[in-house]
């Protein structure tokens, strides 16, 4: 089912074939870090680089598998079908690695490039929500609480409230993701027993890393964690905004609504439909991502210098968690940037609760007269509680109360009962959001 929500580009990183380029690139990097130190003469290096710096086809990754099946050893078989390619001269492959050495470095690659496309992804959503923000500042909608009426917002601060939100699991991310820029090149159990920190520096200098500063047979899966802990949270963003969303659009409240096209089906029963199925699909898959945030977690206590419990784990999340994240952000955008907002519902929805969102107001202004907190509660509490009975706008209900009437000046009641002061400070707010 992962195929259906891959991406070309990041189901690419995926493939069998890539995964063995990768280690084939770590191996030859190793190769040229023996010949920089001499372990490797020039003529050898140079034959290495002809005969072993090749591209990984359907037909090696079918010949390596073929060999594991006897193996039962993913790397062994690896080396075996390079053997088969290249000849006598793949004897300094794998010079002093243990397969750890290989796999854990060529997995930080490939969860780097995917990490690189998930920033790219980010930055697309950063830019839809930034624009939804800025052209909606001034659009008032009614604020909720405990999915309630409470007070006015603006539409556009809903939105900057989620940009600001992505923008830090972005960071987030970026950091776990700088995080996992290393390899490691130090044998069996992290001890350098024929490789050098010497040559561990210049592969992972080959290859664009960090080397790890103390590794066993492994890279510590703290790392790792990190990684798709910051996927795990973003995923909960990403669901926050959806859930938003699903209810906006419920047929009571219909202030936005998912683009719907052409020939599009919401029930097989009920022609009527349009559903919020967008929203609903990357909620599901949120859970997901959340999901292998955990197994994530589990996997950094390892046996002594390594086990190999994680390994089948990984297998498993580092495709499914960057694929699922890649395609829900960008499926994100496609929804977000087919959104259609409906000012005159959210206008009609403001006065659904009869102008009650008012009340703190009125609460403030009679303290401001000097009447005592809990008294002043109660008096605006009541006309509240008999405007929800009878409907009545509560406004009219303040100003025919003889005690707040008598309370309360004509040019204070004037000044009361303005929607628009609730978005007084909407700019200083977006200023902050967008101070870069």
């Amino acid at each position: 089912m992962i195929e259906r929500y891959t991406r070309p580009e990041m189901g690419k990183i995926w493939t069998p074939e890539n995964r063995y380029q990768a280690w084939l690139r770590v191996e030859l990097a190793v190769c040229e870090a023996w010949n920089r130190v001499g372990e490797i003469s020039d003529a050898d290096m140079e034959t290495l680089r002809k005969e072993a710096d090749f591209t990984v086809d359907r037909a090696f990754v079918d010949r390596a598998n073929e060999i594991e099946e006897t193996t039962r050893h993913d790397v062994i078989a690896f080396l075996t079908a390079i053997e088969e390619k290249v000849g006598p001269v793949s004897r300094f492959i794998h010079l002093g690695c243990t397969s750890s050495d290989i796999v854990d470095t060529a997995g930080s690659l490939l969860m780097v490039e995917a990490g690189e496309l998930i920033l790219k992804a980010f930055d697309r959503v950063l830019a839809v929500l930034k624009k939804m923000t800025l052209e909606h500042q001034g659009l008032l909608c009614m604020g909720r609480t405990h999915g309630i009426h409470a007070e006015p917002t603006s539409f556009s601060l809903k939105m900057a409230g989620f940009y600001a939100e992505f923008k830090r699991d972005r960071a987030r991310f970026a950091a776990a993701l700088d995080d996992m820029r290393v390899g490691k090149l130090s044998g069996a159990v992290g001890t350098y027993t024929v490789l050098s920190p010497e040559v561990e520096a210049i592969v992972c200098g080959l290859l664009g890393l960090k080397v790890d500063e103390v590794s066993t047979q492994v890279i510590q899966r703290d790392r790792h964690a990190a990684y798709f802990t910051a996927l795990a949270v973003t995923a909960g963003t990403i669901e926050r905004l959806c859930v938003e969303l699903r209810h906006l659009q419920r047929t009571e409240v219909r202030e936005v609504e998912e683009g719907f096209g052409k020939g599009q089906k919401g029930s097989s029963a009920m022609p009527h439909k349009k559903n919020p199925i967008s929203a609903e699909n990357m909620t599901g898959l949120s859970r997901l991502i959340r999901t292998n945030a955990l197994a994530a977690l589990e996997n950094q206590a390892l046996w002594h210098e390594r086990d190999i419990s994680h390994s089948s784990v990984e297998r498993v999340i580092m495709p499914d968690s960057t694929i699922l994240t890649d395609y829900v952000l960008h499926r994100l955008c496609r929804l977000l940037e087919g959104l259609r907002i409906m000012p005159e519902n959210m206008a009609r929805n403001m006065e659904c609760s009869f102008g009650l969102y008012f009340s703190q107001r009125v609460l403030t202004a009679l303290i401001e007269t000097g009447i005592p907190r809990q008294e002043a509660y109660v008096m605006v509490q009541r006309n509240a509680m008999k405007s929800w009975e009878t409907r009545q706008p509560f406004p009219e209900l303040i100003k025919a109360d003889p005690e707040i009437n008598s309370r309360l000046s004509e040019e204070t009641f004037a000044g009361l009962f303005d929607p628009q002061f609730y978005l007084r400070h909407e700019g200083d707010i977006l200023k902050r959001v967008f101070e870069e």
